[in-house]
């Protein structure tokens, strides 16, 4: 019997590919926390993807995650919409976090139907540089539909569902869980990306500017709506 290989033997072959993620010839963009970009396939947020997030909470850092998408965007200056967000949205919180609140369009359709067609017409469209949408009940057929719209764009696709479609396929290249993590930062699984898997669960020091006190206006916490609009959202547009 021969002797074993070393792993270092084995590595410099020439039929033994090495896949990487970083360097990958995927377009992305930095999400704006080193630790999470070294899982990320080309480094970063994926362009003409979609980056599913799975979470069951609200309020544990999911939003401040894609602060750092948000601020690119105004540095490039385009669009970021937001489709169905589970609460209303304040202007100056959301412009201290980075986003451009006279390029941030903000849609809160009646029906599921209506939330699904927008955020495929949003992608499709090539227009906007992020999209963010939240859907509690997506069928796999949906969730194609959308990464097809996607694909090929420079735009920056995100889909929040929550953590009840952990075992439900998906055409979407990334698949992220969220959970609260020690000491108010934010832990990441990865669930799902191209190559091999990461076992790791990642803590991000997220930032909190969206945060406000208890006692703050509670209109903030109503679902967001053209009704539900006061003057201090102005400058988000609301449709």
């Amino acid at each position: 019997m021969s002797a074993a290989l070393s792993l270092s033997d084995i590595l410099v072959r020439p039929d033994v590919w090495r896949g990487r993620l970083a360097g990958a010839e995927v377009p992305a963009l930095s999400s704006g926390f080193p630790v999470l970009d070294e899982e990320l396939p080309g480094g970063g947020w994926s362009r003409g993807a979609l980056s599913e997030l799975l979470a069951d909470e609200t309020g544990i850092g999911e939003c401040a995650l894609l602060l750092p998408v948000l601020n690119a965007m105004r540095e490039e200056g385009r669009w970021s919409v937001l489709i169905g967000p589970p609460h209303g949205l304040h202007a100056s919180a959301w412009g201290a976090g980075g986003a451009d609140c006279t390029r941030l369009a903000v849609i809160a359709p009646a029906s599921r139907r209506d939330l699904l067609w927008a955020t495929e017409q949003a992608l499709a469209s090539g227009t906007a540089g992020a999209v963010v949408c939240w859907a509690n009940a997506v069928d796999p057929a949906q969730v194609r539909r959308l990464q097809v719209a996607v694909s090929g764009r420079s735009t920056l696709a995100f889909l929040f569902r929550p953590l009840r479609a952990r075992p439900e396929a998906s055409a979407a290249p990334l698949r992220l869980i969220l959970s609260p993590g020690r000491r108010g930062m934010l832990g990441v699984n990865v669930l799902k990306r191209r190559g091999p898997p990461c076992g790791r669960t990642l803590f991000l020091d997220v930032p909190r500017p969206l945060a406000w006190r208890e006692d703050h206006d509670a209109s903030l916490a109503r679902p967001a709506s053209a009704a539900s609009a006061s003057r201090s959202q102005r400058p988000i547009a609301v449709a």
